[in-house]
């Protein structure tokens, strides 16, 4: 049985803890609100993006631009895959379902895989591992701006154009609520084509029907919008997993901070009653004894 001097230094501890956890789940919070803002600013830009781009893409021949040219996957070619981690802990299980579903990516693949590793927990659990590791990236969230997107997304450019690697995906924690974060496996090269519905229709029709197939003009040339606005497609998306991860952290660590000043609490009622007890059975001791020798006198 402990000691008494035991019990109330475990009760000591167990409260500095509890006031750590809570310091962290306000700070994680505040931070939770900024990031969040900042992701509710650039979601729906990022979304209508991808949309209108792949509509638009999936209406000209892949070989307008190097970044649509889907290539078949030879065993001889590289897929990069970017995985999006945390830079600090405590946080649940943000960076274990990441590690786990890029792990899975990596091992699905037909093809070797290199990893860009954005995040100190992903660099230290690949790192220590047997993969090849194109770049890494720590330490950027605690000033996280468009131009790091731009850095991250024109490795992956120069690697898809070069031939370097035939597809490119991303993945990272997508902010879906404070108590939900969602692992998400984006294709970031080439560039996704969204099916055309006058296509989808033509294939579909009974042979001889007409289908009506709309078009666009463009001003300027096709040539000369892809050139402009399909990196900058790349560079948002990427921009985009980027506040989606960050947002996702400050979720699960205020969460998980949460939890731990409630177990806290818990554990520090638990060890006071047990505390109690021992003291009460101490006193009874005692006093059993001066009784004893009352009587023996």
């Amino acid at each position: 049985m402990p000691s008494l001097i035991d019990l109330r230094r475990r009760v000591r501890s167990v409260k500095n803890t509890q006031q750590i956890t809570k310091a962290m789940k306000m700070v994680a919070a505040s931070k939770l609100r900024r990031a969040q803002e900042r992701l509710m600013g650039a979601r729906p830009f990022a979304v209508q993006m991808q949309r209108v781009l792949g509509s638009l893409a999936g209406r000209v021949d892949a070989s307008i631009h190097p970044l649509l040219n889907a290539r078949e996957p030879s065993p001889a070619g590289r897929t990069l895959v970017i995985v999006v981690t945390g830079d600090k802990g405590l946080c649940g299980g943000f960076n274990t379902s990441i590690i786990k579903g890029a792990s899975a990516v990596v091992l699905a693949s037909p093809q070797p895989c290199s990893l860009g590793l954005i995040g100190r927990k992903g660099r230290d659990f690949f790192g220590r591992r047997a993969f090849t590791v194109l770049f890494e990236q720590v330490n950027i969230f605690q000033r996280l701006t468009f131009a790091d997107a731009q850095a991250i997304a024109k490795t992956a450019m120069d690697g898809f154009t070069s031939e370097e690697f035939d597809r490119v995906v991303i993945v990272y924690n997508e902010f879906k609520s404070v108590m939900t974060q969602k692992v998400v496996v984006d294709q970031l090269l080439p560039i996704p084509r969204a099916e055309v519905e006058g296509d989808a229709a033509a294939r579909t029709a009974p042979a001889g029907q007409l289908v009506n197939l709309t078009d666009y003009l463009y001003e300027p040339s096709a040539q000369e919008i892809f050139n402009q606005l399909l990196p900058r497609y790349v560079e948002v998306q990427v921009y985009r997993a980027l506040l989606e991860s960050n947002a996702a952290f400050f979720a699960a660590q205020m969460t998980a901070m949460d939890t731990a000043t409630k177990n806290s609490a818990e554990m520090i009622s638990s060890l006071t009653l047990y505390m109690n007890k021992v003291r009460q059975a101490a006193i009874t001791r005692e006093i059993i004894e001066v009784v004893s020798g009352a009587q023996a006198l």
